[in-house]
């Protein structure tokens, strides 16, 4: 409870700072709905020379792109102003102030910063999944589109902490973004279906960059033939990136130079 009162203050927090600078506000809010009109327009002159991609018709496209726009913005809105304060703040000797704190020092420093400005791309992200899910020729049962929706959740946490897997590196190279301009170049692999890939490259990016398991493991649950599999398989490797970071982490604490040291 006492973690659940103190995220409350990190919105009322966030939200009052949003109001303060309107034009940041609703730039924001235009450049994410030109990225999601992009998104269908890109796809949609792919399917003016082929039915199928990755197995998946334009129908079916439509919902996998409604996934990871969702994955986007929820990560935009919760996580990413985080991550792009916290190699700033191990630089600079920052991060001193959160280990003081009497609360855990990486949920701080994961989820203070809560982004106002993005929540409204949230809302409309939320409607353009709504919209492909019930205009889709066949209706899916209820369950299973809690579950979708439950998978997105687990897959943009996977997305959050891949971001910060790259960016722990800034405790041992001191570097302005650790190796979060590397993480950049490949995070566009979430807005491909995982079939297009092959051989050894499928498997780095669903087993050791797991792009493919965010979006694509999640459309593949709703629109094809139901599989424990795949929800295994999204849970497993949350739960293991979990632990992973956490490791990371604690050896990044011991490694770090405080602004005093």
């Amino acid at each position: 409870m006492r973690y659940i009162k103190l995220y409350g203050y990190f919105l009322r927090f966030s939200f009052s700072k949003a109001m303060e600078f309107r034009v940041d506000f609703y730039f924001r809010i235009l450049m994410d709905a030109m990225y999601y009109v992009f998104q269908f327009l890109f796809f949609s002159v792919i399917y003016l020379h082929t039915d199928l991609l990755a197995g998946w018709n334009q129908e079916q496209i439509t919902i996998f792109i409604a996934g990871y726009i969702f994955i986007d913005a929820l990560n935009m809105t919760v996580f990413a102003n985080n991550c792009w304060w916290f190699p700033i703040y191990v630089n600079r000797g920052d991060l001193d102030y959160y280990l003081t704190k009497p609360v855990s020092t990486l949920f701080f420093m994961s989820l203070r910063e809560f982004a106002a400005n993005s929540f409204l791309n949230l809302l409309i992200a939320v409607g353009i999944l709504t919209w492909a899910i019930t205009s889709y020729s066949i209706a899916f049962p209820l369950w299973k589109i809690f579950v979708f929706f439950l998978l997105l959740l687990v897959g943009t946490f996977i997305y959050f902490l891949v971001h910060f897997t790259f960016l722990l590196s800034v405790f041992w190279t001191q570097s302005p973004r650790g190796f979060g301009d590397v993480f950049y170049a490949v995070a566009h692999t979430i807005e491909r279906p995982d079939r297009i890939f092959k051989g050894a490259i499928r498997v780095l990016f669903t087993y050791v960059i797991p792009f493919s398991v965010m979006a694509s493991y999640p459309a593949r649950f709703l629109l094809e033939e139901f599989s424990w599999n795949v929800v295994f398989t999204i849970f497993g490797v949350a739960i293991a990136l979990f632990f992973v970071v956490l490791g990371i982490w604690k050896k990044g604490l011991r490694s770090y130079s405080s602004a005093s040291s």
